[in-house]
């Protein structure tokens, strides 16, 4: 879940404040890291649980009752639940919803898409990812929505190398949807993560053209890398009956996927693959 915009974006519609007080930049000891990666595989194996319920006819509010006992019976906490004011678990998010989407009495249909974003506290410490899923079989364009931004999350991670710069990861992102033919949403980014839920560095999924930070990548940084990607504009509009929803500006499809990266010395360790979910690489269809 972000609730982070982007220092430059414009706003196109009036929303909640969503930016955190700036925190510094956090850098993990070994014993710390080791916190997050338990954390971590925890919201990962959540996803996992998902996968194996999600179908046409379950609605979100059902998926998000399923997440919050799994989370509880493992003594564990949702982190989105109650997090300014938010009233779910998970946030749910289909078709032209870009993310924060409520879980409702809303059943999925064959051929939707649809992002699980999810996060938990375990020990103190906090694990965030998310997916998008296929409704049984989808159109070829949302196929190809989905596996364009798959592939643009992992380009993205794979740029996370010591001593290169926070943009170098949003221009490997923006570069490889545009040559797609779709458009990265600006208003929303990543965020570090550790014993806070959103911190220092905001990791944009583009470069901006004005304010780009020269924040320098180093070992014992962690963040999440979770490229919102539509298929026509990039422009977006927050549903003013809730206040959370946001939907692509002209009602295109959206998709989204998230990992929560740790960079170490050898580079960027991916702590939120999933035991049977898509590792890098994978084809969808």
């Amino acid at each position: 879940m972000n609730r982070f915009r982007t220092r430059t974006a414009t706003r196109h519609t009036p929303v909640k404040s969503e930016k955190a007080k700036p925190r510094p930049v956090l850098y993990l000891t070994e014993e710390e890291r080791e916190g997050l990666r338990a954390a971590s595989r925890f919201n990962a194996s959540i996803l996992d649980m998902v996968r194996q319920k999600i179908g046409p006819g379950m609605t979100t509010l059902e998926l998000d009752r399923m997440v919050n006992e799994y989370t509880l019976d493992h003594g564990h906490r949702p982190a989105c639940l109650g997090y300014r004011g938010y009233p779910r678990t998970i946030c749910t998010s289909i078709n032209e919803v870009v993310c924060h989407g409520i879980p409702d009495n809303t059943p999925l249909d064959e051929g939707d898409i649809i992002n699980v974003d999810v996060t938990t506290i375990v020990d103190g410490w906090y694990g965030d990812s998310s997916e998008t899923f296929l409704i049984g079989r989808s159109s070829p364009d949302a196929v190809r929505l989905v596996q364009v931004t798959f592939d643009a999350m992992h380009l993205g991670i794979a740029a996370a190398q010591p001593g290169v710069r926070l943009t170098d990861i949003g221009r490997a992102i923006e570069r490889y949807v545009r040559s797609q033919g779709m458009e990265v949403v600006r208003e929303y980014q990543g965020h570090g993560i550790g014993r806070d839920f959103h911190q220092e560095p905001g990791v944009p999924h583009y470069v901006p053209k004005m304010g780009a930070s020269q924040e320098i990548l180093r070992p014992g940084m962690c963040f999440t890398v979770e490229p919102m990607v539509n298929m026509g504009t990039w422009r977006t509009f927050v549903d003013s009956r809730d206040n959370w929803t946001v939907r692509t500006l002209d009602l295109s499809l959206s998709a989204q996927f998230e990992h929560t990266v740790l960079l170490t010395e050898s580079g960027p360790e991916i702590l939120t693959l999933t035991e049977t979910g898509p590792q890098p690489g994978h084809k969808f269809g």
